[in-house]
């Protein structure tokens, strides 16, 4: 066995693209092809995101086959608990390299090339900027429709007892507390100490909190918490916070999916008005995105915005990964 990939980062976040030596994901529907993923090739995304190849916070992604007719591809994200629904960085990274690789070609004279890419959430639509016509640079991307699930939600954290958190959606859906409340700043305290108190935040509000999706009721779970600075108004300053996902995996950017839903629900509380770009960033690593209300629209019952974030995403290598049949620490495993 061997998979080829290309390698990125966008804002010190990695993707891994898979190029060649992944077998045919099955399914009628981008959510079908997830299902069948999860069932089906866990040993795969365990072969790829795990030790010795990747580490605890490894994100991967594989091109699929889209079912929406406007769409030019689809994808699955992939980490190290399993598929998430959707991923901004991600998309960062792949509008790009959509481009680069001749997937969608630009057209000659236009600023940007547009590349409508499929995710297990819904369609979502990257800008990618042309540089002298050929080469690739900023991306841009327009969200799914993203809302405000629930405000001020008292929840009991062990360690720290009752606290209030706020819930929205992105394309995946996200706990959202000021880091002062746990006695934390997301600028200086440290990773570790920032890992534990949102881990806790997650598990308390999933089993105190009953997430519905109006779509498919495969969406509606938390994916993580994000921890913030707790400025939320509109400011020209940036806006710091750290995002722990998934398995207690560490976000290195803004989080795009989570600036998503962070603006979805600065607009809630009107705290942000449509069209003004508002800036975050990575408390960890300092690293930066973009992101506005472009426009309003609804989700089911639910008021909906759609966001758009920016950020840049660069090339970090190419991998051919092999398995040896005598290699006992081959099919994957992680320390912490």
């Amino acid at each position: 066995m061997e998979i080829t990939t290309s390698e990125m980062h966008t804002g010190g976040e990695a993707l891994r693209i898979i190029e060649t030596g992944f077998p045919k994901i099955v399914g009628k529907s981008i959510l079908e092809k997830r299902r069948y993923a999860k069932e089906n090739l866990e040993h795969l995304r365990k072969f790829l995101m795990y030790e010795p190849r990747g580490h605890k916070d490894m994100y991967g992604a594989v091109l699929v086959e889209p079912d929406l007719k406007e769409a030019d591809v689809g994808v699955l994200f992939m980490h190290n608990e399993g598929y998430s629904t959707m991923c901004g960085h991600a998309i960062i990274a792949l509008g790009r390299y959509v481009v680069d690789k001749g997937i969608v070609k630009p057209i000659v004279g236009q600023s940007e090339t547009q590349v409508n890419i499929q995710c297990p959430c819904g369609l979502v639509r990257a800008h990618v900027e042309m540089i002298d016509g050929d080469k690739t640079g900023r991306v841009r991307f327009h969200s799914i429709p993203a809302f405000t699930f629930a405000t001020d939600v008292k929840i009991n954290v062990p360690r720290y007892g009752e606290v209030a958190v706020d819930i929205a959606y992105g394309g995946a859906f996200y706990a959202f507390i000021d880091a002062q409340k746990l006695d934390l700043d997301v600028r200086t305290s440290n990773c570790q100490d920032l890992t534990n108190a949102a881990s806790a935040v997650t598990e308390a509000a999933k089993t105190q909190v009953k997430l519905l999706h109006p779509d498919d009721q495969d969406l509606a779970f938390l994916y993580g918490t994000i921890l913030t600075d707790g400025k939320d108004e509109f400011t020209d300053e940036p806006t710091a916070n750290v995002c722990i996902f998934a398995d207690r995996e560490v976000d290195r950017s803004p989080t795009g999916s989570g600036v998503t839903a962070r603006i979805a629900l600065q607009y809630q509380k009107k705290l942000i008005p449509v069209g003004k770009t508002r800036r975050f960033i990575n408390g960890l690593t300092g690293s930066e995105f973009t992101g506005k209300v472009v426009n309003e629209t609804s989700c089911g019952s639910f008021p909906a915005v759609v966001v758009e974030v920016a950020g840049n995403a660069f090339y970090s290598g190419k991998s051919a990964f092999i398995k040896e049949d005598n290699d006992e620490f081959g099919n994957g495993f992680l320390i912490r």
